[in-house]
């Protein structure tokens, strides 16, 4: 006898699968900033940096860690709201996030880069406001990120006045 025959159904298995979509979407944009940053670590160093600067082996396990929470965080809303304004808020900052680094380290547009990622905090800021609507946990979830590009912001700031 299976739960089915008893009329108890599974909890709509696709839900899970819709996971693996937002964990691609993230590493869509992941994989650009790879691209964009592969063999940048030396110019990075060579860059007059302020003092408060990490060095360049942080980045990496820190934006892994914020891709899955990212990820995660889509996927809660989209379960809970379906595509609604919240997800079309969070699209637009994956899209930003993935220009920043071919900006910064591709092309080294340092100001045309802090520009991005003005725009970027702005609508990370207008996400987390509207998956506090939707589904706190996931506003929650992207706070660190928030945070994360809050520094980053500065850091490419005072680089970019640095570097001129």
């Amino acid at each position: 006898m299976t739960p089915s025959d008893i009329g108890l159904r599974s909890p709509r298995p696709h839900r899970w699968w819709a996971l693996l979509g937002f964990a691609a979407a993230v590493t869509v944009a992941a994989a650009i900033g790879v691209i964009g940053v592969t063999g940048t670590a030396a110019e990075y160093e060579r860059l007059r940096q302020p003092t408060w600067a990490p060095p360049s082996w942080v980045f990496g396990p820190t934006w892994t860690v914020l891709y899955a929470m990212i990820a995660i965080a889509g996927w809660l809303v989209w379960k809970k709201a379906g595509f609604t304004l919240a997800l079309w808020l969070y699209a637009g900052q994956l899209a930003l996030n993935a220009i920043w680094t071919p900006l910064f380290f591709g092309a080294g547009r340092y100001g045309l880069a802090f520009a991005d990622i003005v725009l970027l905090w702005a609508l990370i800021g207008a996400t987390v406001v509207t998956f506090w609507r939707i589904r706190r946990d996931a506003a929650l979830l992207m706070l660190p990120y928030l945070a994360w590009v809050s520094y980053a912001g500065a850091l490419n700031l005072a680089i970019w006045l640095l570097n001129r």
